[in-house]
């Protein structure tokens, strides 16, 4: 589902660099989630703070992360109907994180943080079955 090659250069896309050459490719995704996740919880500090200007660049950093990173991650040709679903819902988040950023809507924001910690928890509880059979995360 999630291409191997893909991976570095999506981390090198959005800045991420401290780990990664440590990390297995499955933990370079968790590395991902837990980006997006970070940014979204600064964001809506910020937003509660009304300080728009960080708000506004962690909304950007969680929306680069999502796009150019998870997003970009995926390998639609192994992954299939389910690659293609979660690019949609990664489209999805993406335009939710707008709509916050523009409206200070808090709700939209923990919609995004509910969605990404799902798929977060799903992604590390299949760690062991992807590491453990094919030892290439993908």
């Amino acid at each position: 589902m999630f291409g191997t090659t893909n991976r570095a250069a999506a981390y090198s896309r959005v800045g991420v660099e401290t780990g990664v050459s440590a990390a297995d490719p499955h933990q370079l995704i968790l590395m991902l989630f837990d980006g997006a996740i970070m940014s979204i919880t600064s964001a809506s500090a910020a937003m509660e703070r009304k300080e728009v200007a960080a708000k506004g660049a962690s909304l950007s950093k969680a929306i680069e992360i999502i796009s150019n990173g998870l997003d970009a991650s995926l390998d639609h040709e192994a992954g299939g109907e389910l690659s293609l679903r979660l690019s949609a819902l990664y489209d999805y988040m993406t335009e939710r994180l707008i709509h916050a950023n523009a409206h200070n809507d808090r709700e939209a924001l923990d919609e995004v943080l509910r969605l990404l910690g799902g798929l977060r928890e799903s992604w590390q509880a299949i760690g062991p079955e992807v590491t453990g059979n094919r030892g290439d995360g993908s």
